[in-house]
Formats: structure tokens, C-alpha cells, sequence
């Protein structure tokens, strides 16, 4: 049979009605796999390649063909937002079946939730987070009611979970969830940038012995626009009509770069991507006063994690609607494959941290056979006489240029390193576990625990000492028979909502005017002080501290945003390399722009002239020198910790500085460059281990649940999972 004809009556007409003159060619891979195999599927397929449909319309099927007895298909989305978009897509394909669409996460309605424990079949769509409260607060025996019978397990996105914690909590969670079912469900996997399949597959088949067939069919040919511009801007203090006084602004500056997205966007329909909340917040409040200045409507939105749920969706419904300007800025948040409808530009503000990042958001335009529309807009504070070189290097350009390169010219896309020691997450799940149990005995414990896949490199002695910790700060108790309970300090941190996430979440400030809430903030002014958010001005008009909320009203003009600009993601090695070969290769990249262009041309004539193509190691003024490593963040990281621990005395080193991973600045006794890089050489060609770099004293604590932690297990997981010895090795010595 054809996969067509294979397909649900239903399904057929739902495909006749919707105007598909055919199944594309990842669906019909799909049917394949799911009619006549039994190994699970990865489905890696470009963005708007119909990846949905195709895990859905054969799983579907199977399900209306034999129904089963409890929820039949678990669906995993990494945000509410997705998984709102995909609820009203499987609702509308499944509206002529009885087949059941549950949406569960934090934001649906309590007696929709209810109405599904009472008669729990079809498709049941979560975050990790939601699952992980149905595993500690429903009983073995519910468990199996809602459970029993599950067919397919679908996780979209799944590069966003692997190598992550919330990616090792899926893997525990369906670990755990195996106890309740009866026969060993099929896992479908979903994503448009995966650079290497083979680790893909064993993620998705983790602990089970189906195999992993992948459906990699890119079944079209995209015309894609880029186009890379760059702009000087003024440093703060320096602008126009610029207020020392902490607050706002006294007049609106309108920058070049500001004015350059305006007209890219001006009548359109557009996203606009930034690196963190601050540039987000900053944009939009920018480009409204420019579209305010011009007398033109307000089309402007802000997505991030910080906007009230209620602002989120009304931007999302403002990008789905069709044939109206509407313009919004995010973060990753709209990264994700929410259907926005026909977008038609998309535009990336400074440098995305990998190439993944930039397919992701690549992929938000261009579809239904449009050309896809990417402009790259980079910005670099207006240079001083005082700059030293490596701050006269456009780094944020090279970068842009090279991400774009290792796409265009290798189709890379990085690979994903899992993580050996996530002791945070063992924190959260042998917690999970003993609070749902109520008791259990050591060895119950840690059998539960450590055959979890998440933890195959955590060892009994490792195990033995984390309790033997829990139980000495009272988050475990043992009783007189012995067994093991949740202890009185950890009863409040377990019993909160917020336990549900392995993710860190800050405790902010609800912002609310008379009639809504806006969003929330970290550090609120005082009374009478403004501030953006959503990409408007507010002030303050009350703080209520015990409800952490603030009452504000709307006002014109400009304020200091926020939220913070940093945003901390690790960069490869592989775009470090490739800037370097940017930097010195005499080509011409035809998306560059006029800035762009002569920005490139200057830093290529400076780097020559300093001879950079020669030596990694340049002195600087006094007795300073600078290393460009070309190395990605964790090489970075290991050789300033190499240096820091072994270099002082070596080199007679007083202080070292930089800008990661772009330079390292010194300040040594030894200046000449060949004696700092033959330094750097010998040290490499010692029997140096990551451990020798961390500190003793130490308090290594970058994880939600690192505080319960013994610190020398945390030592041992940073000196794995964060440095990495051979690989700098691997690099410096080829110096």
C-alpha cells in the first residue's frame, strides 16, 4: 500500500481539505518506519519540512486503529508556547476522530487536567517539568492507569534537550515512567539542526534495545537572502541627552543601527532575534519611538520568558495574522517551531553562539516555498585612540561571518557533548524519587538512582558519600528501621512547584498596571522610578515586598532596561578556527553590506600589520602581551585556569585578563611572546590532568541544587564537564 492509502480515513480527508497535492517526502519516510518496522524514528528534516505531521499522521493511525486503554501517544515539548501551537494543530487534524488532545503544563486550566486523569486516552502534551510532577504525586497505581498502554513517545526539539540537564531529566523520567507501562513504547524524535545523528540516535534510544532508524530526507531546495551589515555605536555616557541619574533618559537617542531595523522591518512581518532580554527589551523600545517619532502604528512586540503569558500570546496572534505588519522581538523563545504563518524577515541582531542557533532561527522564514530572509546586523562600540588591539578586533562580525561560512561552505552544525557529572540533577531526582516513594532503603535508593541512564558514570562510592552529605544537612533522614525519608530542611524545597525544574529560576517581581500583568524583573527602581519592559517605559508607582509585586503605570519616553546584557553559552572551537581563517583569507563575502564590508576590510589590514597571522602572542604596551587562542570556550577556559594555577611562577604573571574566548590579556615578568608561547607548550606537555586546575577551595556552584552538593564532587564533575585538558593540548602545541 501506499503511505497515502495506509493513512486513517480521517486523516485522508483532513489532508484533501487542507489543500496537500501530496505527502512530502519525510512523511512518507515516517509511514515507512512507523507501518513497517518497530525501531524508533528520528526525524531530522529542515524547519517547515512538515516534521510534525509526519511523526503525527502514522502514529495517529496506529492509535485510531487499535485504540488504546490509557494514554496512548506521551508527546515531550522543551516550552508552553510549542506545545500550545502543536495542541491546536493535533486538535484541528483529530477533530473527526475520538481520539483526545490533552495540553499539560503549568498555565492549563485544573479541570482540564482532571477532566484527563478521569478518562485518560489519546495524546497527552507536557514539558519535563509537568511530567516530573505527575511521577511524585501519582501513586504506582495511577501511574499505571494513566500509562499502561502507551504506544509512542514524541520529543520535538530534541537538540535542545540533549547535552542539557533538562535532556538527562527526560532520559530519568522515561526511565522511570518504563515501571508503569506495559510493553516498551516507540520513541520519535524531532529536530532541524543536528550536526551528528549517531549521537542523536543513542540519546533517543537510551536504555532500550530497539533500534534507531533516521529519516534525514531534505526534500527541498531553499533560496535563502543574507545580508550582514555593521554599525559603530556611542558608547552610553557619550549619547545625547544621556541621564547619570539611575532611572531613564532625559531625550530619546535614536542610533543608526536602531533606524537601519526600522526600515528592514518598517510594514513588515518580522522577528527580530537577540542573545539576551536586555538587547531584546532594548530594541523594540527603540524601534516603537522611531515608528512613535513618524506617526506610524505601534506593531511592536517583546517575547521572552520574563512577559506575562498573556503579552506572549497576544504577539504570537499578532504573527499569525495574515496580511498585517507586526513586528516582535525574542530570545530563544520563538527559536522553538511555533507556527508563526508566512514571516517575512528575520533579523539577528550581533552574533548567535553557534550555527544550530542560526538554522533554528533561519528556519522562521521562508516557508511555504518562499525565499528565506536573514539580515545580520552587528554593532561595535565607536573606537578610542586608547584601545588596545584585541579591542579593536570586530569580534561579534567575525563571528557572524564564520557561523555563516561553516553552514554555507560544510553544512556543520556542532555536535552535542552529553554531560558525565550532572550532581545537580542527581540532587533533584534521588529527591523526586524518595518523595514520591515516602521511604526506602539505601540500597532501594540508590538502585533507583544510579541505573538511571543520566547517571552510568556516577559510582557507588560516589553515591554512598552524596547521602551520607544529604543525611548531615538534614535533606534526608533515616529512620530507626533504617529507612531513608525526605528530611525536614529539604521538605519545603521538595514540596514547591519550583522543585519540578532542574533549572535555576530567580526569584522576580511581578509588574502590574491597573488592568494586567506585564512580566516580571529582578532588581525593581523605588517608588517613582522607570524602567522598560515589554519594550515600554513604566513607573513605579507602589512595591508591595511580601508579594514581591509592583504596581505600575505606563509612561512616554526612554529608561534603563531591566534586565542585565549577558547571556553565557559555550562557543566551539571549530567557529573560533574558522574566524581566524575569515580574519586572514582573502575573500569576499557577497551578503556583506558597505559597513560590513569596509569594517572587514580595516580589521584585516590591522591584523597584518600586527603580524597576528604569525604569532597567536603579541605584546602590548608595558610588560603586557595578548594570546588569541582560536579555541572554543572550554579549551579557553582550561588554559586560563592552566595559566592561573601553573603560570604565575613560571612566567612571573601578576594579572591576567580578557575577553573569552576571544583574547587572554597578561600582565608578566617574561614579555617576549616566544617565551610565553614556549611556556604555554612546556605546560601542555606535562602530565597535567582538568583536576590539577580547580582549586582545592573551590565552591564550584553553577546549578540549581549544586549547594547540597559535597564540594569535592562538585570539583570532580566541573573538572570533566567544564575544562578539557586534550583538547587544549591538542591546539597549543601546534602553536
Amino acid at each position: 500500500m501506499s503511505p497515502f492509502s495506509r493513512l486513517a480515513p480521517f486523516i485522508q480527508e483532513y489532508i484533501y481539505n487542507n489543500g496537500w497535492s501530496e505527502l512530502r517526502a519525510v512523511q512518507i519516510e515516517a509511514c515507512r518506519v512507523i507501518f513497517e518496522t518497530d525501531a524508533h524514528l528520528l526525524i531530522a528534516a529542515a524547519t517547515a519540512s512538515g516534521k510534525t505531521e509526519a511523526a503525527f499522521l502514522p502514529v495517529v493511525t496506529l492509535l485510531h486503529e487499535k485504540p488504546a486503554t490509557s494514554i496512548g501517544v506521551l508527546y515531550i515539548g522543551p516550552i508552553k508556547a510549542l506545545i500550545n501551537d502543536q495542541f491546536d494543530r493535533l486538535n484541528d487534524l483529530l477533530k473527526e476522530a475520538d481520539i483526545p488532545v490533552w495540553a499539560w503544563h503549568g498555565d492549563v486550566l485544573r479541570s482540564r487536567k482532571e477532566m484527563m486523569l478521569k478518562n485518560p486516552q489519546g495524546v497527552l502534551q507536557i514539558t519535563p517539568e509537568s511530567l516530573e510532577s505527575l511521577l511524585i504525586n501519582k501513586k504506582p497505581p495511577e501511574l499505571t492507569r494513566l500509562f499502561n498502554d502507551l504506544r509512542f513517545i514524541i520529543i520535538d526539539e530534541i537538540h535542545a534537550f540533549m547535552g542539557s540537564e533538562r535532556g538527562c531529566q527526560i532520559l530519568c523520567q522515561l526511565a522511570r515512567l518504563s515501571k508503569f507501562v506495559k510493553n516498551t513504547p516507540r520513541r520519535i524524535g524531532l529536530s532541524a539542526t543536528l550536526g551528528d545523528y549517531s549521537s542523536a540516535e543513542e540519546w533517543l534510544r537510551a536504555e532500550t534495545e530497539n533500534p534507531v532508524i533516521t529519516a534525514n530526507i531534505n526534500d527541498r531546495q531553499r533560496t535563502v537572502h543574507l545580508a550582514l551589515e555593521h554599525f559603530y555605536t556611542q558608547k552610553p555616557s557619550e549619547k545625547p541627552g544621556f541621564s547619570k541619574k539611575p532611572g531613564f533618559f532625559e531625550d530619546f537617542y535614536e542610533s543608526p543601527h536602531y533606524r537601519y531595523i526600522f526600515n528592514l522591518t518598517k510594514s513588515r512581518k518580522c522577528l527580530i532575534f537577540t542573545n539576551n532580554r536586555a538587547e531584546t527589551e532594548s530594541v523594540i523600545s527603540n524601534v516603537r519611538q522611531i515608528a512613535y517619532a513618524e506617526g506610524l502604528p505601534d506593531i511592536y512586540h517583546v517575547h521572552h520568558g520574563s512577559i506575562s503569558a498573556k503579552l506572549r500570546e497576544a504577539a504570537e496572534e499578532a504573527m499569525r495574522e495574515a496580511n498585517t505588519p507586526a513586528v516582535t522581538a525574542a530570545t530563544v523563545t520563538l527559536e522553538m517551531g511555533i507556527d508563526l504563518g508566512q514571516l517575512q524577515r528575520v533579523i539577528q541582531l550581533n552574533a548567535p553562539f553557534s550555527v544550530s542557533s542560526f538554522l533554528q532561527r533561519l528556519g522562521r522564514t521562508g516557508r511555504r516555498g518562499d525565499p528565506a530572509d536573514m539580515r545580520f546586523i552587528c554593532t561595535e562600540e565607536e573606537l578610542s585612540d586608547e584601545e588596545s588591539l584585541p579591542e579593536q578586533i570586530p569580534w561579534q562580525l567575525l563571528q557572524c561571518i564564520a557561523i555563516i561560512q561553516l553552514y554555507l561552505e560544510e553544512r556543520w552544525i556542532e555536535p552535542i557533548e552529553p554531560t558525565q557529572y550532572p550532581l545537580s540533577l542527581l540532587y533533584h531526582q534521588t529527591m523526586s524519587i524518595l518523595t514520591a516513594a515516602g521511604e526506602l532503603s539505601p540500597a532501594a535508593l540508590a538502585d533507583r538512582v544510579l541505573t538511571l541512564p543520566s547517571f552510568s558514570a556516577i559510582s557507588k562510592d560516589d553515591f554512598r558519600q552524596f547521602l551520607r552529605y544529604l543525611i548531615d544537612i538534614d535533606h534526608i533522614e533515616q529512620t530507626e528501621q533504617g529507612e531513608l525519608i525526605v528530611g525536614s530542611s529539604a521538605e519545603k524545597i521538595v514540596r514547591s512547584f519550583h522543585f519540578y525544574a532542574v533549572f535555576a529560576e530567580q526569584k522576580e517581581y511581578i509588574v502590574r498596571d491597573d488592568s494586567m500583568e506585564i512580566g516580571s524583573i529582578i532588581m525593581p527602581p523605588s517608588v517613582g522610578g522607570q524602567f522598560t519592559l515589554a519594550g515600554r517605559t513604566w513607573e513605579v508607582l507602589d512595591i508591595e515586598p511580601k508579594a514581591k509585586t509592583l504596581w505600575v503605570k505606563q509612561v512616554e519616553g526612554m529608561a534603563s532596561i531591566a534586565w542585565r546584557g549577558s547571556s553565557s553559552a559555550n562557543i566551539h572551537t571549530r567557529i573560533l578556527q574558522r574566524m581566524r581563517q575569515v580574519l586572514f583569507e582573502d575573500v569576499e563575502y557577497s551578503y556583506l553590506q558597505t559597513g560590513a564590508k569596509e569594517r572587514l576590510k580595516a580589521v584585516r589590514q590591522l591584523a597584518r600589520n600586527a603580524a597576528l597571522n604569525k604569532s597567536n602572542i603579541l605584546s602590548l604596551e608595558g610588560k603586557s602581551c595578548c594570546i588569541f587562542p582560536w579555541m572554543g570556550t572550554v579549551a579557553y577556559r582550561t588554559l586560563e585556569r592552566l595559566l592561573n594555577v601553573f603560570g604565575r611562577e613560571y612566567l612571573d604573571m601578576r594579572s591576567i585578563g580578557g575577553s573569552p574566548p576571544y583574547f587572554l590579556t597578561l600582565k608578566v615578568g617574561k614579555s617576549r611572546p616566544e617565551d610565553i608561547r614556549d611556556a604555554i607548550v612546556e605546560l601542555c606537555q606535562r602530565q597535567i590532568k582538568a583536576e590539577d586546575l580547580v582549586n582545592p577551595q573551590e565552591a564550584l556552584k553553577l546549578h540549581k541544587y549544586d549547594e547540597f552538593i559535597p564540594p569535592d564532587l562538585l570539583r570532580q564533575a566541573f573538572a570533566v564537564d567544564y575544562l578539557d585538558m586534550e583538547e587544549l593540548r591538542s591546539i597549543a602545541i601546534g602553536w
